[in-house]
């Protein structure tokens, strides 16, 4: 029944709302009408009822992980992680303190750019890592990347069924007829594409990206900058993997006509200055992308989006970071459902990491070591479940709390769900929650709990772009 009742309001929202905004659509034509409506039965079917139940899921898969030595384990969950091409890191073993200690250590990381590179052999540290690093030939094979997503985004495949794309060449001159080679030539393409590049390259996107449906950007193996211009727009769009690049500086630009698929162009407004604006859009994975200085949001996942997941990434050096829900008056984003997993919030920023609207949101294993503001926030009673997560507080007193609470009094926001669940506070860190305490059982499969805060460092030691080099371990 409550489920009915948030689709029916959900629907209702959006077709008021959608005309007024519209996200940088100058004119809302036949075309993005028919986009609008379709993103909108896709996020309906990509809701989930009961949300917990896929918390429990990614709980299962990562202590599932976490175990895969034990010798007492059933062979089919060794088979699944499989132990011939990769060093795996036993949580539980102390004696693995003292080299992961050199990289991290127990208050702040010693950082350039928020992270000190690993020089080690090639080690995984969380399960959506071991599903297809340390293997020599991951360059060969891809695509397995789309196998791994865990979480509320774990039904992105991206590219999976089409065609390898090769990007040869950094220019974006014409937003109308994209040259072949681009980017922008191979994300506005029919049907899925796995798109990959060519070299090492600096990608300044004279406008905004449009992207469509069932694409995946896969940045491995090169250096891959898209900074000192326009950002990507995933609007009213399914199933996208963006992996493995460097977005960063990223400037507001003017609006105008633009080609947003092969078959269409439309006149935009400015653009806001966003790294990844998601909007309207579901089934999105963000995966091992490092993100700093643009000039709105990191990330913002707006109007209606649903089914994301955003893991193993590393932000720094911007103040409002990740923005979930944009608008107190949209109910609609009550479907909206994102995992934040094995995040490395570093050196710079200020606040929002995430700051939530109206939806469900699970917050697990991410390292907090910086905020100059507070880390979590919300508005509009979301649901937060933090597990597993370190928060190092500031030095300063009045920046000891996690959490911050917006446009509600107490007597409101104490009925809020925002659990903290073995997380580690560091530093005088503290996390105020709301609601009751989550008493239901879950399913005999997510029987085991999250990993501990004092893991978070661990897990998120390889956060952000990686240096693949085909031929040799991720």
């Amino acid at each position: 029944m409550a489920v009915g009742k948030a689709k029916l309001i959900f629907a209702i929202t959006l077709a008021t709302l959608i005309p007024g905004l519209l996200a940088d659509i100058a004119f809302f034509d036949e075309v993005w009408q028919k986009r609008a409506e379709e993103a909108k039965k896709v996020t309906l079917n990509s809701y989930i009822p009961n949300p917990e139940d896929a918390t429990d899921d990614f709980n299962f898969e990562v202590n599932k992980y976490a175990l895969a030595r034990n010798s007492s384990l059933k062979p089919d969950i060794v088979d699944d992680f499989g132990s011939a091409n990769s060093t795996l890191v036993d949580f539980d073993d102390d004696r693995n303190d003292a080299g992961f200690e050199l990289h991290a250590n127990s208050t702040r990381r010693n950082l350039k750019q928020g992270k000190k590179k690993y020089l080690g052999p090639c080690k995984v540290t969380n399960p959506i890592d071991k599903c297809w690093r340390c293997r020599r030939n991951w360059a060969r094979n891809r695509k397995r990347l789309a196998k791994c997503a865990l979480g509320f985004g774990r039904r992105a495949t991206g590219g999976l069924k089409g065609r390898v794309y090769v990007v040869t060449e950094n220019s974006d001159d014409d937003v109308m007829n994209p040259k072949p080679g681009t980017l922008r030539h191979a994300v506005i393409q029919k049907g899925p594409l796995w798109i990959i590049f060519s070299k090492n390259m600096n990608i300044r996107l004279s406008k905004e990206l449009i992207m469509t449906s069932h694409k995946t950007i896969d940045g491995r193996g090169h250096h891959i900058h898209i900074a000192y211009g326009a950002g990507i727009t995933i609007q009213f769009i399914q199933n996208v993997i963006i992996h493995g690049i460097r977005i960063h500086h990223i400037v507001a630009t003017s609006g105008g006509n633009i080609r947003d698929s092969v078959e269409h162009y439309g006149i935009r407004t400015n653009s806001d200055g966003d790294g990844i604006s998601i909007f309207g859009s579901s089934n999105i994975w963000i995966d091992h992308v490092s993100m700093s200085r643009c000039t709105d949001g990191l990330i913002d996942a707006i109007m209606g989006s649903t089914a994301i997941t955003i893991s193993n990434s590393h932000f720094t050096h911007h103040n409002d970071a990740i923005l979930l829900g944009a608008s107190d008056s949209f109910s609609g984003d009550e479907l909206m459902q994102v995992t934040v997993a094995f995040n490395h919030f570093g050196q710079g920023l200020v606040q929002r990491m995430p700051r939530c609207r109206w939806g469900f949101f699970h917050v697990v294993n991410n390292d907090y070591t910086h905020w100059r503001m507070y880390a979590i926030g919300g508005s509009k009673h979301p649901t937060i479940i933090s597990q597993g997560n370190r928060f190092i507080a500031p030095p300063e007193l009045h920046l000891k709390q996690v959490t911050k609470r917006d446009y509600a009094t107490e007597s409101e926001w104490k009925t809020w769900t925002w659990r903290s669940e073995n997380d580690l506070m560091m530093n005088g860190a503290f996390f105020i929650e709301s609601g009751k305490p989550r008493t239901k059982r879950p399913h005999k499969k997510f029987m085991i709990t999250a990993k501990p805060g004092s893991l978070a460092t661990r897990m998120t030691l390889f956060a952000g772009a990686l240096d693949c080099k085909s031929g040799r371990k991720c």
